[in-house]
């Protein structure tokens, strides 16, 4: 029952599902966006105090007991349970979710037992967030890159390869120029849309 990670013939360490991962990432992020944003807009604490109480005890089980059990990967590995599996290395995702812990631990330290409210709660939640949303969204683990730069050997099996930092790009991966062009014109017409009138306002100002 206690362990972390899977066994699997071929790979010299334990390794995890990188789908089931990612879905629980998307589950977890789902719930707890709506609970920050719930508190954001309303300013009631009770569903966040929920969600970071959840997202402790799910992380707790992820890196103290087996992360096979926590609610969120069981439920994640319901939902892909019809994909080929994508095997990467366990050490690194452990590293990354004992992190993730910690930052629990913060804010239910904060929220929970205190019910504090200010800019460490937000920015808190916010990095909690940005970390969900890369890795469920994007498959990237920030704190497995973290894990990759500073442990001897670094990281093995991440998902397609990403802890390898001396691979090159095949042509399929790199931008040409129009693709460029589009990226920085998306960029300016967002900005736009979302500060015109703050521009338009201080020119006129």
């Amino acid at each position: 029952m206690f362990g972390f990670g899977e066994k699997v013939e071929g790979y010299e360490v334990l390794v995890l599902n990188e789908r089931e991962v990612r879905a629980a990432a998307g589950i977890v992020f789902f719930f707890a966006f709506m609970a920050f944003l719930n508190g954001f807009l309303t300013g009631n604490n009770e569903p966040t105090k929920l969600m970071v109480t959840v997202f402790l005890f799910d992380f707790f089980i992820r890196v103290f007991i087996n992360p096979k059990y926590s609610p969120s990967m069981v439920v994640g590995r319901w939902m892909v349970n019809n994909q080929t599996p994508e095997y990467v290395g366990a050490p690194q995702k452990r590293w990354a979710w004992a992190f993730g812990f910690f930052l629990a631990l913060i804010m239910f330290y904060l929220v929970v037992l205190n019910d504090i409210r200010g800019p460490i709660n937000i920015l808190t939640c916010a990095l909690c967030l940005g970390l969900l949303f890369f890795e469920s969204v994007f498959g990237i683990c920030v704190g497995c890159k973290v894990y990759n730069a500073y442990h001897h050997g670094g990281a093995q099996h991440c998902p397609g390869e990403s802890c390898d930092l001396t691979r090159s790009r095949l042509p399929i991966q790199k931008l040409d120029t129009m693709q460029k062009i589009i990226f920085l014109l998306s960029i300016l017409a967002l900005l736009y849309l979302s500060f015109g009138n703050i521009i338009k306002f201080l020119i006129k100002g």
